[in-house]
């Protein structure tokens, strides 16, 4: 099943402090980029095929991959000056890079890859900068048990804000963390057939717009999750996850699981 990864926008918050036009999926966590640890997730399951919807900084996710050093995240014999890989990453994955536009919003960028898309009733899709470590295979089966037009992972507010529950005369009853609230957020990982392109018009948007129009005709179903899941929208958030990784504390790297 091929993974449309999204990985052209400009990432205003995370561009703080960081050099030139890195893109967000290309920020570090640990001796790899996001967009890495996203596609790692997915090839895990036996999804090795992507393709990337570039934009802004489209370069630096292309010398990457171009210029990719296995001896970085695998272990290795060097005997007489060469190298011998006692494991791969990418070796064998297909990735598909194609631009979209820099302005593009994400229901473009998609229309944009269509093509690149044919014979696929289904495919996977992800903002490459989330992590998590949903169980994959079974948020695909329950798509396919729905009979739905598209199925999008749904997670708990992760702010740390709490809604305050005002009564008469300002008193308060009750404090609540929003986390613990019965909301849920998109969770950036969706399952979709073809006919999502049916309802984003363009320079449209994947959920204001086609997962809209499913939603209002019952064909859009949530998978909740409430394991591991972060997101890498700030400077801060993107730290907090390299300092996770360089403790050890990776919980979204399920294929060291069965390392």
């Amino acid at each position: 099943m091929k993974v449309v990864l999204f990985c052209g926008g400009y990432g205003t918050r995370m561009r703080s402090g960081t050099p030139g036009d890195v893109p967000k999926p290309m920020q570090l966590v640990g001796p790899r980029p996001l967009i890495w640890h996203v596609m790692r997730y997915y090839a895990h399951f036996g999804h090795t095929d992507f393709v990337l919807c570039l934009g802004y900084g489209a370069h630096h996710i292309k010398e990457f991959f171009l210029n990719y050093q296995e001896t970085t995240s695998n272990d290795f014999v060097l005997r007489g000056g060469q190298v011998e890989l006692l494991s791969t990453d990418i070796s064998d994955w297909s990735i598909t890079f194609v631009q979209t536009g820099i302005e593009s919003p994400i229901g473009e960028r998609l229309r944009r890859v269509r093509e690149h898309l044919e014979g696929e009733e289904v495919f996977l899709a992800n903002y490459a900068d989330v992590l998590t470590d949903a169980p994959l295979p079974d948020i695909i089966d329950r798509f396919h048990g729905g009979d739905v037009g598209a199925s999008m992972m749904v997670v708990p507010p992760p702010a740390t804000f709490h809604c305050i529950e005002v009564g008469e005369n300002g008193r308060v009853g009750g404090v609540t963390p929003v986390s613990d609230m019965p909301l849920w957020v998109n969770g950036g990982y969706f399952v979709l057939r073809q006919e999502i392109f049916d309802h984003i018009p363009p320079g449209g948007d994947l959920v204001a717009d086609g997962c809209f129009a499913l939603a209002k005709s019952g064909r859009l179903l949530a998978y909740p999750h409430r394991g591991y899941w972060r997101p890498t929208d700030t400077v801060k958030e993107r730290l907090a996850l390299d300092e996770a990784y360089s403790r050890g504390d990776r919980p979204w790297a399920v294929w060291e699981r069965s390392a």
